[in-house]
């Protein structure tokens, strides 16, 4: 139990300069939008969101971007190779509404995508936000426009669609329609204005969190949040809107590995 499974890398894809995903075969079971899984390369481990989840092909897949020492590691490997996968963990995003908008700022889209994929498959009406800080980083556009999709694209620099921040474009999207639920990965800043302008819309909304995991069972504390001490690896990493209204350090600030508080 929690021990990792050492799988094969069956196929990768490249999605921009930064971000590559690994797709495994997989039969561990359910798997649902929004939770993620522990990936071990044999040396240190990291949460990762699912990003891609085939129930009938028996795949499952990690959008996995370059940041860092283990990041890089990961990106040098080849179809083929083996790393450790464990989960999943956590709780996912819910299919509810009747005419979604998904929006996802970054990395923070693969989650997103694999909630629009899931989506689609069960027939709901949703339009997606896809937002980077230029169009090089835009992430699955293409892929969500073969699924016919209706994508808006973000970018900082104005290279790609709507220049500007994507809060502006969900703002301006939800008064000339009629969206009942709001759905967001993305930095934290992105999100608490999003759940700002949910609120103000008076629409149901659910955001995907990110701390500092290390256990990723609920176990070590690591990712406990103030006020209500919630631990995103177990109570989230999804969360609904009136349930960040309790949580008094979302948009705030966040903890690294040691504890120390980080102001976002």
């Amino acid at each position: 139990m929690h021990v990792p499974k050492v799988l094969e890398i069956k196929r990768i894809e490249t999605e921009n300069p930064t971000v590559k995903t690994f797709i495994f075969d997989w039969d561990g079971g359910e798997v649902h939008p929004g939770q993620f899984l522990m990936v071990w390369n044999f040396q240190d481990e990291k949460p990762m969101s699912i990003s891609f989840a085939d129930p009938v092909a028996g795949e499952i897949g990690v959008s996995i971007k370059n940041v860092g020492k283990i990041t890089n590691q990961l990106h040098s490997l080849k179809e083929g190779d083996k790393i450790g996968l464990r989960g999943p963990y956590g709780r996912p995003f819910q299919m509810a509404g009747s005419k979604i908008l998904a929006v996802g700022g970054g990395i923070g889209m693969a989650p997103v995508f694999a909630f629009t994929t899931e989506a689609i498959r069960r027939g709901l009406d949703l339009e997606v936000i896809c937002a980077a800080v230029t169009e090089e980083e835009l992430l699955y556009v293409e892929k969500l426009e073969e699924m016919e999709v209706k994508v808006h694209t973000a970018t900082d620099d104005g290279s790609c669609g709507f220049c500007g921040f994507p809060t502006v474009l969900a703002d301006k999207l939800l008064q000339d329609d009629d969206f009942d639920m709001l759905v967001s990965c993305g930095p934290e800043p992105m999100m608490k204005a999003l759940f700002e302008i949910a609120e103000n819309h008076n629409i149901s909304s659910q955001f995907s969190l990110e701390r500092w995991m290390k256990c990723a069972v609920g176990i070590c504390g690591q990712c406990c949040v103030d006020d209500m001490g919630w631990r995103v690896c177990a109570e989230g990493p999804v969360f609904w809107g009136h349930e960040l209204r309790l949580i008094t350090e979302f948009g705030s600030y966040r903890r690294d590995s040691s504890g120390t508080r980080h102001k976002l």
